[in-house]
């Protein structure tokens, strides 16, 4: 199945290619992109393109699937986001998003996000129609729990010391989304 091309008002989702990584080097290693992640900040060059490496090869082998978030007038790259992991079985996906801090707060994830939640509920991606997205947060990310509010996900509870990163356990909030529940607007 080709990758999919997504666009919205101001930006166009597309697949990372090789010639991204100084791009997203310089996403990721910047450390206030990743204060939340599960990874540390990029120091090399080949990080950011073996990240690009394992997002293709998790498409190809259809487990999930990473966007590159551009913007229209220029194409430069501010962010990725996509699911992170998807199963056809259970028609279920788990969405995860990055972007450059100097384009936060302009609504730019919100558009992306919105555009990926819309293609995953539509069924035009190799895992089928999906329905339910769930959405995971570290407690303290609350620019990140807004978006997903203002998504329409609920927040369905906390998991305690559910995930293991940077030497320490981390406690996760659950966020769900339903498809009836969306609304493109």
């Amino acid at each position: 199945m080709a990758f999919p091309l997504l666009e919205t008002e101001r930006l166009l989702l597309t697949e990372l290619h090789v010639d991204d990584a100084a791009g997203l080097f310089n996403l990721f290693s910047n450390p206030a992109v990743v204060e939340y992640y599960d990874l540390d900040v990029f120091r090399e060059h080949s990080q950011a393109t073996h990240l690009i490496n394992l997002f293709k090869s998790r498409y190809e082998e259809q487990q999930g699937i990473r966007w590159a978030i551009r913007l229209k007038s220029s194409k430069q790259l501010i962010g990725t986001c996509g699911f992170n992991s998807w199963s056809s079985k259970m028609r279920h996906a788990v969405i995860g998003y990055d972007l450059l801090p100097e384009f936060w707060r302009q609504g730019y994830s919100s558009e992306a996000v919105r555009a990926i939640i819309g293609v995953g509920f539509s069924g035009a991606l190799a895992c089928g129609e999906l329905h339910r997205i769930q959405a995971d947060t570290v407690p303290g990310n609350y620019a990140s729990e807004s978006l997903l509010r203002r998504l329409g996900f609920k927040e369905e509870g906390l998991r305690r010391e559910c995930g293991y990163w940077k030497n320490k356990f981390h406690d996760l909030k659950c966020f769900g989304l339903l498809q009836p529940e969306f609304s493109t607007t």
